[in-house]
């Protein structure tokens, strides 16, 4: 896995200035133009990018649409006007999420198993879109009167020094000799984050929540982490305190009550979560097994048990857990997909393609429904039909590495040689191997078969040289 390249840990250290807590300038005046938001949009992605390649990641599509459609539930309740979001899920049980500058969202999987409920999850991503929407990188560098582009990579930096807890532990010991210089960057304003609070609240009340979600979950990581020597980087970088929290629950409280508090939905994609981190899926199938010995209705619990039990090879008995909740909610995709599943890992392919095309009827945009209609394309070996199908996929999701990676499997397996190295080099560039990327082009345009398509795969190598001198342009 590659290091973090040196000049952003670098300018972390030489840059490294505390923000001040006074003066913040409104949104209105021209302190909003230090860094544009064209140039908060071009140097997120080129963060994102080296991000990528860096931390390892979950790639379950259940869990990308979840946090996806979630993020943008709560961006069209908001004041964020460039809704040209772009999602991270980390693969680490630590507390965190973050938003950095051009509308990057990230999630560690730990938020999902400390947020106990819908709307928990939802009052921090709602507080980390205000932090979006009030624009508080750039205005950061207008309180040190630094007006310069490598001072926000100094800021990107910290982040990606909190995103190294996801289990990169190369990049925390480079961070770890920088920490102070580096907090310092993280750490926004006290201004900013009852200012992030404050809008939060009113977002999570818009986007159909209830805003009291927010002071509660609070308390409880307060209560939680009160005695840790390390807290997780999420307190780390939103310190807690009872004034904080005393806060956030007056301004809650003036809201009407009535806003959702949970989902089913959210509760099946949190035990997933919590599956994931487990030591084993037995200990899993325990842990899900003991909760409903204690409430034979907790649906979640019920589910998380049945991917336990395919995890183990358990498959009849999985069968055995997944009928109730099918029979009670023939059509829910979460279910299906389980038994999908279930039924692939059993070689029953028939069954699997035949439930796939009734949800595919049913949600005939739903990615996680797709994704899986490809998987058992391939397992029938109908390889030139899971390549038309991520072709329409790609077409939808072309900023997505995960989908790129399997686009190019699968041109291999076709014989697509030429749409295979196209293929790698767009995976390449959304995880900032630029040169990489480069190469793979070059690679197609001395295979393609015809001047028309060589001379599109020029044109796409010159764009991706013009993005990598813009990328070393904007590090620098």
């Amino acid at each position: 896995m590659k290091l973090l390249r040196p000049t952003l840990l670098t300018l972390a250290c030489l840059l490294a200035t505390p923000v001040p807590a006074n003066d913040l300038p409104s949104l209105g005046d021209a302190s909003s133009g230090i860094v544009s938001p064209e140039q908060e949009y071009q140097l997120g992605r080129a963060w994102l990018s080296m991000l990528r390649g860096q931390v390892k990641q979950i790639s379950d599509p259940l869990l990308k649409d979840y946090v996806e459609s979630s993020v943008y539930r709560l961006a069209e309740s908001s004041q964020l006007q460039d809704r040209r979001l772009e999602f991270i899920l980390l693969d680490s049980p630590q507390l965190n999420a973050f938003a950095a500058p051009g509308g990057i969202i990230g999630v560690n999987g730990g938020l999902f198993t400390n947020a106990q409920t819908e709307s928990e999850y939802a009052s921090v991503l709602a507080h980390e879109l205000a932090h979006l929407s009030q624009r508080h990188f750039a205005r950061g560098l207008e309180a040190q009167q630094r007006m310069q582009l490598p001072v926000m990579a100094a800021l990107l930096a910290g982040v990606v020094a909190a995103a190294a807890g996801a289990g990169d532990a190369g990049i925390a010991a480079i961070a770890s000799t920088q920490a102070a210089a580096i907090q310092e960057q993280r750490r926004f304003s006290r201004q900013n984050e009852q200012e992030a609070d404050r809008i939060g609240l009113v977002n999570l009340e818009r986007a159909g929540y209830d805003p009291r979600a927010m002071p509660m979950m609070f308390e409880r990581l307060m209560r939680q982490y009160r005695y840790d020597q390390r807290p997780p980087e999420f307190l780390l970088t939103h310190p807690v305190t009872e004034s904080r929290i005393a806060d956030t629950r007056n301004r809650a409280e003036q809201f009407a009550r009535g806003g959702a508090e949970d989902s089913l939905r959210y509760q099946l994609l949190r035990a997933r979560v919590q599956l994931r981190f487990e030591s084993s899926p037995g200990a899993g199938a325990k842990r899900f097994r003991a909760m409903l010995n204690e409430d034979p209705t907790l649906d979640a619990a019920r589910y998380g048990l049945a991917l336990a039990q395919i995890k183990s090879g358990q498959l009849d008995e999985a069968g055995e857990t997944l009928q109730p909740l099918l029979q009670g909610a023939p059509d829910n995709p979460l279910y299906n997909l389980a038994q999908t599943e279930l039924d692939i890992t059993a070689n029953r392919l028939p069954q699997a393609m035949q439930r796939m095309q009734r949800m595919r009827s049913l949600y005939p945009n739903n990615y996680p429904i797709q994704q899986m209609h490809i998987d058992v394309l391939l397992k029938q070996g109908e390889i030139a039909e899971a390549e038309r199908a991520l072709d329409e996929l790609v077409g939808r999701r072309s900023r997505d590495p995960d989908i790129w990676y399997q686009v190019a499997e699968v041109r291999g397996l076709s014989g697509n040689i030429v749409g295979l190295h196209q293929a790698r080099a767009e995976y390449f560039a959304l995880v900032g191997d630029y040169d990489q990327a480069i190469q793979q082009l070059g690679l197609a345009k001395r295979r393609s078969p015809n001047f028309q398509l060589a001379s599109r795969i020029d044109a796409r190598e010159r764009q991706m040289i013009e993005e990598q001198r813009m990328v070393k342009d904007m590090m620098r």
